[in-house]
């Protein structure tokens, strides 16, 4: 009886796994990460110009968006996306993604993954839209959450082993991008020519923004568990001005903005082009 009501329960989860309502949560998801990666490279670019007052990360974007025309609905709806993205990595993670391998183990840990940074996300836009203050800047979250990390117990080891999963997600992204692995997730039939060369581009573009931003990020982490030194570590924000601070200056920081913004557009295009 136990059994049976166990299978009966797991066919039910499979089922709501492959439901229109958890179709359109993903697509909502996708929708509410590049309005987010927008705003954050348009905060990117106005930073390298030196016109940007906001901090470029996700707690720069959310007030950028409060100040907009029913702005506390839009956080509001960008929250609610990111859970939506939550629930579908989860539900990849437990049941399989869409494609051959989608249900690799391989497929399933790395959704599992993304299963946590999504509701971490969240939950900080969530906050934000509550009035609550976990939204404030990344750097500093970035560096009381390293700080402690540090106080305990093979603490150095741990903010390194943190880091090098980091910056090893950002290459991996990187050279996805690079690769075109987003090819096989694209609604290929419904698809017409010119779309698929702006996705091409938009992907490839956007991809490797994204991806460097991750990497560098990683690179701090280590950096501040090898010194053991929390102020080593940076979030989006610091990390992304750091590239302004190469001997190609403001012009790198520039692409990086390009980039992020191209990610963002090519998660709305996704939105409508992928399948889930």
């Amino acid at each position: 009886m136990g059994s049976a009501i166990g299978l009966q329960g797991r066919a039910t989860a499979r089922r709501a796994a492959n439901s229109s309502a958890m179709d359109g949560a993903a697509r909502w998801g996708l929708v509410a990460r590049g309005v987010l990666y927008l705003l954050i490279g348009a905060l990117a670019w106005q930073i390298a110009f030196g016109t940007g007052a906001e901090q470029a990360d996700q707690g720069g974007a959310l007030r950028e968006l409060s100040e907009k025309p029913l702005g506390g609905f839009l956080i509001w709806a960008v929250g609610v996306g990111l859970v939506g993205m939550a629930l579908w990595r989860l539900s990849e993670a437990l049941f399989g993604a869409s494609g051959p391998d989608g249900r690799k183990a391989t497929k399933r840990l790395l959704s599992a993954g993304r299963f946590v940074f999504y509701c971490f996300g969240a939950y900080t836009v969530l906050s934000f839209a509550m009035g609550e203050s976990g939204s404030g800047s990344s750097d500093q979250r970035s560096q009381d959450i390293t700080a402690r990390a540090l106080d305990l117990p093979a603490g150095q080891w741990l903010v390194g082993a943190v880091g090098l999963g980091i910056a090893a997600a950002g290459l991996m992204i990187a050279v996805r991008a690079l690769m075109r692995k987003f090819r096989k997730h694209l609604k290929d039939g419904h698809l017409p020519r010119r779309a698929r060369r702006l996705i091409d581009t938009l992907g490839i573009g956007g991809g490797l923004a994204r991806g460097a931003t991750f990497a560098v990020a990683g690179v701090f982490a280590v950096q501040a568990a090898a010194d053991y030194d929390p102020d080593k570590t940076k979030g989006m924000d610091d990390t992304l001005r750091s590239f302004a601070d190469t001997p190609a200056g403001p012009a790198l920081l520039v692409v990086m903005a390009v980039g992020l913004v191209m990610f963002g557009v090519f998660s709305i295009a996704l939105a409508r082009w992928r399948d889930v």
